[in-house]
């Protein structure tokens, strides 16, 4: 495998190394899921659970970063679902737990069932794909690994397929002695295969749930879906950014009249095709400018060693997040807490 990037210590997870130990690897499915589970909160603390996601795919993408894409976009993506849970926080106690029964019980003009299945779904995703890379990480033969837990399960070919196509692009860029023409193929097919692992994603986990949402709450999120990858400046912001409407009425604009309905992201066929041709294209750039993604998951780490310190608060400005005098403040209390 290849080596570590970044020491994980920082964000408080022993290196892949020490998290499993040879004499306690994980030989099923069930018990891969346990072991990721156990990183992080229980699931009614719906905020730290969140920002825990989030530090985790930055984590695990930092072990890789040639080939977990997928880990990377997931972390951004984890981040700003946090804006949408806004509503549970009027049900939190006096430790900052989500009362979850009691929010659901709310008015329906709140959508507290439509947030909290974007809460599930968030969950759902982590779940299903983050102990697929913890696997692959922590073993020689990563690949040999995965399909002798993965080979025999249908609802992981897909996820199968896309880490066989990663590890066949990580080979080549491993060799010292492969061409410039082969080193970009490999990266090419790299990305091939954190596609497959974005559609099994989409289609398996996040589908089955976004058909639970109710119509009034997917038009919200269909206007409201634009991503922007964590980047500050106004001229990043213009080359990053993309808006699933306004990309769904140009650029996909023949295939909505062919349609003859209204663009939907909870819609598959609708969400994938603004993923697949203008998202992660997007992200293929951003990622090749590694000075612009260290400093968007750097942002996603400092705000979540924060929320490990304050859990259901409002959001942290930019400003207070990259403070030293904040920074240095919440490591005390952290400490305080612990002890």
């Amino acid at each position: 495998m290849l080596p570590e990037t970044e020491r994980s210590d920082e964000e408080g997870i022993p290196g892949p190394g020490e998290l499993i130990p040879a004499t306690t690897t994980p030989d099923t499915i069930a018990e891969w899921k346990s072991l990721s589970d156990g990183l992080l909160s229980h699931q009614c603390c719906a905020f730290h659970r969140n920002v825990e996601i989030s530090l985790r795919y930055v984590w695990i993408y930092r072990q890789q970063p040639a080939c977990f894409k997928w880990a990377a976009m997931a972390a951004i993506a984890s981040h700003h679902i946090r804006l949408a849970l806004v509503p549970l926080r009027l049900d939190t106690d006096r430790a900052g737990y989500v009362d979850i029964p009691r929010s659901l019980g709310r008015r329906r003009m709140l959508m507290t069932g439509d947030v909290n299945t974007i809460r599930a779904t968030n969950n759902a995703i982590f779940d299903d794909i983050f102990w697929v890379h913890l696997a692959y990480l922590t073993a020689d033969d990563g690949i040999g690994r995965l399909r002798t837990l993965l080979r025999a399960d249908r609802h992981y070919a897909t996820i199968l397929s896309g880490f066989e196509a990663i590890d066949q692009g990580r080979r080549v860029l491993e060799d010292a002695t492969s061409s410039a023409a082969a080193r970009q193929a490999a990266d090419d097919l790299i990305w091939a295969g954190n596609l497959q692992l974005l559609e099994h994603e989409q289609r398996a986990v996040v589908q089955p749930n976004f058909d639970r949402l109710s119509c009034a709450f997917a038009r919200i999120v269909s206007i409201g879906a634009v991503t922007r990858f964590e980047v500050r400046g106004v001229r990043h912001e213009i080359a990053y950014s993309t808006s699933f409407y306004l990309n769904s009425l140009t650029s996909g604009l023949p295939r909505v009249l062919r349609a003859r309905g209204w663009p939907r992201i909870t819609r598959f066929d609708d969400r994938w095709r603004w993923l697949e041709t203008s998202v992660v294209p997007r992200f293929r750039r951003f990622d090749a400018d590694m000075h612009l993604l260290d400093a968007s998951l750097r942002r996603i780490r400092v705000e979540a060693r924060h929320y490990a310190a304050m859990p259901c608060v409002l959001p942290l400005s930019p400003v207070d997040s990259e403070s030293p005098t904040t920074v240095g403040r919440l490591r005390l209390r952290r400490r305080q807490i612990r002890t």
